[in-house]
């Protein structure tokens, strides 16, 4: 049987990759993390949300430009509505660069490897492991290895090279790191509406001394437009122009985002871990704090099977079987952010807004709501606010039972 030059070998070295190196590393694992840029942390194509249990998990506290304890969302008519309490930090804003950094320079730290500018052209699995081919700064090599990670973003090579299939949906993105925004500190806005955001929303964050300001949407709701498009509507709205009237923008960036986490995330010797496996969460696109999540119920038995060098389809099955929630809730989810967001147009979007600005309302959002599960507070909102009720015949068995 050949030797395996390592235990395990991740492709990516973003967060999750970078948390599942260390974790993988301390309890005692050979690891080498592949990472296929000059630098960690860029590029970067999301807001910079981390959940205060996400950031826990590194205490990467350092990172942190500003804490996020509410919002005021925008109907798609201007009603706004205010949630939140500043005594309660529901997200922070970290610099991306920093942070992923700091994720990988952990795993270094505990005895990873680290290769950048590396990528895979091949991977074969056998009896014994898996053999992968990495173009590494223009040199090829051959390496060996026990279990491969595929932490490789939205497009990852690993799910497109194993087949493992496609995530539920794929949105795009846009947004502009901006000076001159003036906003509540540590308050986002929210914008809706068909002009600025079919389907999902807008929005403008603090970033310590900057703002990003940005928007998301499914792609089959753009109608010929683009995401910039929609961005330049936002900033000239007749509603929310005087808001953007002194902004200057000092960066771009754009991208897809993978919701919906695929139903099957590993083959014999392999597993997808965040992004790959379509881990974004579908109310906000946020992937770092579900695939740290995932590291941390996968990685004790995943280490176990390593070791024991069973790393079966069957056994990766057993192991996985936790995602398998996850899943569903992703999906309640769903199901949730389409019956109040999604599938409405902007008139029942102005009736859904009239009725989330009153008082009792805000009270039960402010209550129940948490940015990492939403599936608790939709299901409240169904039951209690008796204009909502009517929705709970639209939704699924699933949502109200599994």
């Amino acid at each position: 049987m050949p030797a395996s030059d390592y235990d395990a070998i991740i492709v990516g070295a973003g967060p999750v990759g970078g948390y599942l190196g260390r974790v993988l590393t301390e309890e005692g694992l050979h690891v080498l993390m592949l990472e296929e840029h000059r630098e960690i942390g860029k590029p970067f194509q999301c807001a910079g949300l981390v959940t205060p249990s996400a950031m826990n998990r590194v205490d990467l506290h350092n990172t942190i430009l500003s804490d996020v304890w509410g919002a005021r969302i925008h109907s798609p008519r201007g009603r706004p509505v205010e949630i939140g309490q500043p005594s309660i930090i529901r997200t922070h804003v970290v610099c991306r660069k920093l942070f992923d950094e700091g994720c990988v320079r952990q795993a270094i730290a505990a005895g990873a490897t680290l290769w950048l500018e590396s990528t895979l052209t091949d991977a074969v699995v056998d009896e014994g492991g898996v053999t992968v081919t990495v173009n590494r700064e223009g040199q090829i090599h051959k390496l060996r290895t026990k279990l491969l990670c595929g932490a490789d973003g939205v497009h990852s090579w690993t799910r497109r090279h194993f087949r493992f299939g496609r995530p539920k949906e794929f949105m795009i993105g846009f947004q502009a790191e901006v000076t001159g925004y003036e906003g509540v500190p540590g308050r986002l806005e929210m914008f809706s509406g068909e002009e600025v955001a079919p389907g999902l929303f807008a929005w403008a964050i603090p970033n310590g001394e900057t703002h990003r300001i940005g928007v998301w949407a499914h792609p089959e709701r753009l109608g010929g437009r683009s995401c910039e498009m929609l961005y330049d509507a936002l900033l000239t709205h007749p509603l929310w122009r005087d808001r953007f009237a002194n902004i200057h923008e000092t960066a771009r960036f754009c991208g897809p985002l993978a919701c919906g986490l695929l139903k099957r995330i590993y083959k014999e010797r392999v597993v997808l871990f965040g992004d790959a496996a379509g881990l974004c969460k579908p109310t906000t696109g946020g992937g770092i704090g579900p695939g740290f999540e995932q590291v941390h119920n996968l990685a004790p038995r995943l280490v176990k099977a390593v070791l024991s060098d069973n790393l079966s389809e069957s056994n990766l099955k057993r192991i996985c079987k936790p995602m398998e929630k996850v899943r569903k809730d992703q999906e309640r989810a769903r199901i949730l952010r389409d019956l109040f967001v999604s599938s409405c147009d902007d008139d029942e979007l102005e009736s859904t807004f009239e009725i989330f600005a009153r008082e009792n309302v805000v009270a039960l959002i402010n209550e129940v709501g948490d940015i990492e599960k939403p599936v608790p507070l939709g299901i409240r909102l169904l039951k209690d606010i008796p204009e909502f009720r009517r929705m709970a015949v639209r939704a699924t068995w699933a949502l109200l039972t599994g």
